[in-house]
This record gives structure tokens, sequence and C-alpha cells, in this order.
């Protein structure tokens, strides 16, 4: 059983990721956008380091739901193969 203080920061970060989607996917659009003046892309990229580092989706970790283990997890099952 993993501990509980990681499972809940895991669930922390699942939630601020679902929140902050759309803003992170918008300004990350902009910044890519080489159409749009450089300066506004800047203001849009200041904006983005800003935001928390646990809203990015890739601080998100698969998760056992039964266990909490991390590795070893079946992705659409979103159980451990230990739990299975």
């Amino acid at each position: 059983m993993a501990k509980l203080s990681s499972i809940n920061k895991n669930n922390k970060r699942i939630k601020l990721s679902n929140k902050l989607y759309k803003k992170r996917d918008a300004l990350k659009k902009i910044i890519m956008d080489k159409k749009i003046p450089l300066e506004e892309r800047f203001r849009a990229q200041q904006k983005l380091s800003k935001l928390p580092r646990n809203s990015a989706i890739t601080r998100v970790r698969n998760r056992c739901q039964i266990s909490g283990r991390p590795h070893g997890v079946y992705r659409k099952l979103k159980i451990s193969r230990i739990a299975l």
C-alpha cells in the first residue's frame, strides 16, 4: 500500500490539472502561434510560468485505484498488475 500522502498529492494534482487545463492550453496556443507579435507571446509565456507547476498534466502519475501503487498499472483498468 502506498503512503496516503502520496495518493492525496496525486489526487490534488489531478483536480488542479483538470481545473486549469483550458487556461494552460490557451496560453500554449498563443505561445506557439508565430503570427502573434513577440511581445504578446512573451506575456503569455510569463502567465504560463506563474501557473502552479502541479497544474501540468505531466505531473500526474497513474496510480492503482486499490493499492495506490505507482508502477505496473494497467491504464484501462486503473489497477496494478499485483492487485489484478
